[in-house]
């Protein structure tokens, strides 16, 4: 048997997911697998700008690149027993394509999305941080991206809804959602402290050694 080990943190841009992800995995000794962002040649270089003249090659470089690392993930998955966690989950492709494609474009993504979608591995848990859209603005703007400098509190707003929408629907696994509009977990420790614990009493549960696989369910 293999413990329960594939942990997802998920949310909106700027809720915390790779700051709790980092913190969790120096604590549980965990492998960690963050989305790749700034090498997104498209997103960096005017995104933000011009939405529409880049959104379908930059969610194309988005969907491509977290495929490859999601195959790696599984790999891992059959291989070792390290616990996983991920700073994303592969479905948020949709997500964000749904809000920035035109319908050509969308069903042009869609017939490579559903078939990789197919072979990526659940998660044994998804932890979503949900957030208010002007505690999100903040701290975009505190971290200072020079690409995100152009981003509007319109773009967020949507993704806030679309992702509470997702969530209220998904039945893929276990989802435990937060709220983090007021949390702080670089120098709030009690806060990150609850959360680290809950996860350890999750890793406790056992599955079987195969990685449950979205091509198994569908």
């Amino acid at each position: 048997m293999s413990s329960y080990r594939y942990i997802v943190i998920e949310g909106v841009i700027g809720v915390g997911k790779t700051t709790l992800v980092e913190l969790l995995s120096k604590d549980l000794s965990a492998k960690t697998y963050l989305e790749i962002v700034e090498e997104n040649p498209f997103l960096v270089g005017g995104f933000y700008k011009d939405i529409q003249a880049n959104a379908f090659n930059t969610e194309t470089f988005f969907l491509l690149s977290r495929f490859r690392q999601q195959r790696e993930l599984v790999d891992e998955l059959l291989h070792s027993t390290h616990l996983l966690i991920s700073d994303y989950l592969f479905a948020k492709n949709r997500i964000f394509a749904g809000i920035t494609l035109n319908q050509e474009d969308l069903e042009i993504f869609d017939s490579v999305y559903r078939p990789l979608n197919r072979r990526v591995a659940i998660p044994d848990l998804i932890i979503y941080l949900k957030a208010d859209t002007e505690s999100l603005l903040r701290r975009i703007q505190l971290r200072d991206r020079s690409f995100e400098r152009q981003m509007q509190r319109d773009y967020i707003q949507k993704l806030v809804q679309k992702y509470d929408d997702f969530f209220k629907q998904y039945d893929e696994t276990e989802v435990l959602t937060i709220d983090a509009s007021d949390m702080d977990f670089v120098f709030n420790r009690q806060t990150y402290s609850k959360i680290k614990d809950l996860v350890l009493s999750k890793t406790k549960k056992r599955y079987g050694v195969r990685p449950r696989m979205k091509e198994d369910v569908l």
